[in-house]
């Protein structure tokens, strides 16, 4: 019966890679401490440390037949944590960023019926100004806004020059923020 513990590193990554669970076992029992005690050393949240340590260890087992770091798994490992960490501390900056930036520019809307029934109305009255448009310009702008189409998909569509829908375009948009302009007042 083999004694895992006394085992080196390459003898237990070359019995992991055979589909040896007893020497992952040892694996983990031996370097999981280590790489947990990094972990939460750098990230200073013990649930995200444990969380970071445990996905190396899956991974780890997930690609045992593909592993090349016979000597150097120590290493290998102390590296994977290393990695995990700064992808968990970049991550945890973007969305701290992003909170930061939400906070100070962006109005945070508040989903009231009042204000809902206000957009709902306010709609409901840019569909009546866009049916009251002058026809190719109510086209123009409904294939551009409404079904998503480039300027050139549009002039293919109606046969007309990209110019001609640029101007049609121009000429609905102005139309339509003058008169929804005169309803908000």
């Amino acid at each position: 019966m083999v004694e895992y513990n006394i085992l080196n590193d390459r003898a237990l990554a070359g019995l992991m890679s055979g589909d040896d669970r007893r020497a992952f076992t040892e694996i983990y029992n031996r370097y999981w401490k280590k790489l947990f005690s990094i972990a939460a050393n750098k990230i200073h949240d013990l649930d995200e440390a444990e969380e970071i340590v445990q996905d190396i260890f899956v991974s780890l087992w997930r690609r045992r037949d593909k592993l090349n770091v016979i000597d150097t798994l120590s290493a290998y490992l102390a590296v994977s944590v290393k990695y995990r960490v700064i992808k968990a501390l970049a991550k945890r900056n973007s969305h701290q960023k992003y909170a930061d930036y939400s906070k100070s520019h962006l109005n945070i809307v508040d989903n009231t019926t009042e204000q809902w029934l206000e957009f709902e109305e306010l709609k409901d009255r840019l569909m009546v100004f866009v049916t009251e448009l002058p026809e190719k310009c109510r086209l123009v702008y409904q294939l551009s806004r409404e079904a998503g189409y480039s300027q050139k998909m549009i002039a293919e569509e109606m046969g007309i020059s990209e110019k001609t829908v640029e101007a049609h375009l121009g000429k609905a948009l102005r139309t339509l923020r003058a008169r929804l302009s005169q309803f908000l007042l």
